[in-house]
């Protein structure tokens, strides 16, 4: 037998020939499907198992008429499933293809499009660190400094992929920035749910963490769209704060309204907002993370720099998470320096 088939392959045809012949046609039916996958993953010439099929019908020394009929029945059998098999083969293979390409196509616009520099200021100390799961991000986050003593950021998640995913985030960025002055987190988000709510698909939403920090006055305004709660850890009394305000996820209502609370940040006091990823990360024993532990992350770090704190926090989570199961994560640290 000079065939491009393995030998298991030919003893599978084989033994679904004889099965067919002998009666069982619903085990070799049965038998067909994984056969014809096989086949088509060594990207064989379906014709070739006319000649295999000549080589199976020798060996097995078939000469009655009526049970060479029959073997040319299954012969026929695994034709068709071939051919039905291949097409869905060829079409999920092209669906896949495209998707990888609107990935990369997604991924493109993130690069070029979302990034942010993280600027540079008397008193504060920033440090931030987004990691994607995948070729493209869920999460985002925006620092913009007014150059009027007031700073505005914020830390999104949404809830989608792909490209109408990044054209969301995009029209976040361009939103906050064209805010030539500095407007209330309250307002701010209040507009940009309408933005969202015109532009984007019905079945995406965002949550978002809307902040500005007052470096005159130290006072932290914020308000938030169904994102989850920050922290403050206090540095005198080496505790932590959680902090939150009422408001509905950006894109669902046309009309919203947000809650704003403030609080004032002493020395070397830090904020800490984050995403979905870091607060409900699952385990390698697929539990869900104590956040407790990454409370004593930041408390063990409290002198250093946010940017050496979050990027330890990241290679403690890495080290721990399920690697099956990871998600996007985002990791804002803002250290208020006097």
């Amino acid at each position: 037998m000079d065939l491009p088939y393995t030998q298991n392959i030919y003893d599978d045809y084989k033994d679904i020939v004889r099965r067919y012949v002998l009666g069982q046609e619903q085990e070799a039916l049965h038998q067909c499907l994984g056969f014809c996958e096989r086949v088509i993953k060594m990207n064989s010439a379906t014709e070739e198992l006319v000649q295999i099929h000549m080589d199976v019908v020798d060996e097995i020394d078939l000469k009655d008429a009526s049970e060479i009929k029959k073997s040319l029945e299954i012969l026929r059998e695994v034709h068709i499933k071939l051919g039905v098999s291949f097409k869905v083969y060829r079409d999920m293979a092209e669906k896949i293809e495209v998707h990888d390409k609107e990935l990369d196509v997604a991924s493109q616009l993130q690069d070029s499009m979302l990034k942010t520099t993280i600027p540079k200021f008397d008193g504060i100390d920033l440090g931030v660190l987004s990691v994607p799961a995948n070729k493209v991000s869920g999460d985002y986050f925006n620092i913009i400094d007014h150059n009027d003593g007031m700073m505005t950021f914020g830390v999104a998640d949404v809830i989608g992929k792909g490209i109408p995913a990044a054209l969301a985030m995009s029209m976040i960025k361009f939103s906050m920035d064209s805010n030539g002055y500095s407007q209330y987190p309250s307002d701010s988000l209040r507009k940009l749910n309408r933005v969202v709510e015109k532009n984007i698909n019905q079945n995406m939403f965002i949550t978002m963490f809307y902040g500005m920090f007052d470096n005159n006055t130290k006072l932290l305004y914020y308000a938030s769209a169904g994102h989850e709660p920050a922290l403050v850890y206090r540095y005198e009394t080496d505790t932590f704060e959680e902090i939150d305000a009422k408001g509905i996820v950006l894109g669902v209502k046309k009309f919203v309204t947000y809650e704003q609370r403030q609080v004032r940040m002493a020395e070397r006091d830090m904020l800490i907002v984050f995403t979905d990823g870091v607060s409900e990360l699952r385990k390698r024993d697929d539990t869900i993370i104590d956040f407790n532990e990454i409370k004593e992350m930041i408390r063990v770090n409290r002198d250093g720099h946010p940017q050496d704190i979050v990027q330890f926090i990241y290679e403690k989570l890495i080290s721990i998470t399920h690697p099956t199961k990871r998600d996007d994560l985002t990791l804002f640290i803002l250290k208020n320096l006097n």
